[in-house]
């Protein structure tokens, strides 16, 4: 990432494995720059967190995704990139602007509701003790295929009401999805989760039982409803979102506690600091690494620099989470630092609605976890660790531990 500050950045493996180094540089020297993404596309890099906080809320930057693939044939630099995403599973709140993202949202909230996150608990808890007594009198793991992959996937596939049997076909769908340069591939997965899905919430209909997923093919105001394909989206949206980011979560705060010895001592000797902890592991390591991407139809200012019209703007949450101005020696796990403001569930309209079940499956696994295993210890070196190749979420690839 050599580049000079007058060059758009260009996503490559170095800044894939190590992107605070460049974020650091960005936010000193040019906090709105222009970028290159892998498959082509053209961006405004926003990188410091008073103009990230700025950008999430601003009405100005927009999301319908029925204007972002007409945007995305523009600004693509790659031949034969006609679309960004199919609109089979784009028809969702977190893809679109008021009014439409204000109704969407409210009939969701319906389905969505704190009392039942909060009746979720005791199954939480539930689940990560089997998974935990699963992974006892091994000696060696890969802590995200056996732990920080299925509690979540779990959790979001019983509250929605997917079979269990289903969840390794998702999980390869949402991969392709997430990380994958190939289009044929996206477009390949996004066809087949779109069919899955669409014979999913016509099950529900016809056959309605007691999950989410039921709720949102029920939800009702003043008699408007969720369409069909609005059920199809907003049960990609819930399902991907819903396991994905708490992977990331619990992995990359397991890691984090791994590499800072007195941090995880500390926590260990006081289990009542767990809540602020997650939120430290959010700030230091946030799970979506940039927000999805926004357009401006006119011009929009951000830090002195002036955006034109019909461009992209990416907001790096992971950056502007580690901007110094905001978080006092950023670089730095703290777990008894006053970590709230951190913008890694975002702000403003689209801020997400999942977040309470994320802190809790966070808290609840990795407590437990640090409880069962006093021993705990990384099977491998941190700098051969490898990060995801993708441009929306920071996960590892996996995380091997010693348990002891």
């Amino acid at each position: 990432m050599g580049t000079p500050t007058t060059a758009p950045v260009r996503w490559d493996e170095d800044f894939i494995q190590d992107p605070y180094s460049l974020y650091r540089r960005l936010r000193d020297e040019a906090p709105v720059r222009q970028a290159i993404m892998p498959r082509g596309l053209k961006v405004w890099l926003v990188t410091r967190y008073a103009d990230a906080r700025e950008a999430l809320a601003d009405p100005a930057l927009h999301k319908d995704m029925r204007q972002v693939n007409e945007l995305f044939r523009r600004h693509s630099t790659l031949e034969g990139q006609t679309e960004l995403f199919g609109q089979d599973l784009a028809s969702h709140m977190l893809n679109s602007d008021p009014p439409d993202h204000t109704r969407l949202r409210k009939l969701v909230a319906k389905a969505f509701t704190m009392r039942r996150v909060e009746l979720m608990r005791p199954r939480i808890a539930e689940i990560t003790d089997d998974l935990l007594a699963g992974l006892a009198g091994q000696h060696e793991v890969d802590l995200v295929d056996s732990f920080a992959f299925p509690l979540p996937v779990t959790v979001i596939c019983e509250l929605l009401g997917v079979p269990h049997a289903d969840r390794d076909d998702f999980r390869e769908w949402s991969n392709t999805l997430l990380s994958a340069d190939v289009i044929e591939s996206v477009q390949s997965a996004a066809r087949s989760m779109a069919a899955y899905l669409s014979r999913l919430v016509g099950g529900k209909r016809d056959n309605p039982a007691d999950d989410m997923l039921t709720a949102l093919v029920q939800a009702s105001e003043d008699g408007d409803r969720l369409s069909e394909a609005e059920l199809v989206s907003m049960a990609f949206l819930l399902l991907v979102a819903g396991h994905e980011t708490t992977v990331n979560l619990i992995a990359n705060g397991m890691l984090a506690l791994l590499r800072n010895p007195d941090q995880l001592a500390a926590l260990r000797a006081d289990p009542a600091l767990l809540p602020g902890a997650v939120e430290e592991f959010l700030r230091y390591e946030s799970p979506v690494s940039h927000a999805t991407l926004r357009y401006t139809t006119a011009p929009v200012t951000l830090a002195g620099v002036e955006i034109p019209a019909d461009e992209f703007v990416l907001i790096s949450l992971g950056a502007a989470n580690r901007d110094g101005d905001r978080f006092a020696d950023p670089d730095r796990l703290d777990i008894s630092r006053a970590a709230g403001g951190h913008l890694a569930f975002g702000h403003g309209i689209h801020f997400c609605l999942g977040a309470p079940l994320a802190r809790l499956e966070g808290q609840i696994a990795i407590g437990r976890l640090i409880d069962r295993f006093p021993g705990l210890g990384l099977a491998a070196d941190p700098g051969e660790l490898r990060w995801r190749n993708s441009t929306l979420l920071r996960g590892l690839e996996s995380l091997p531990v010693r348990l002891r």
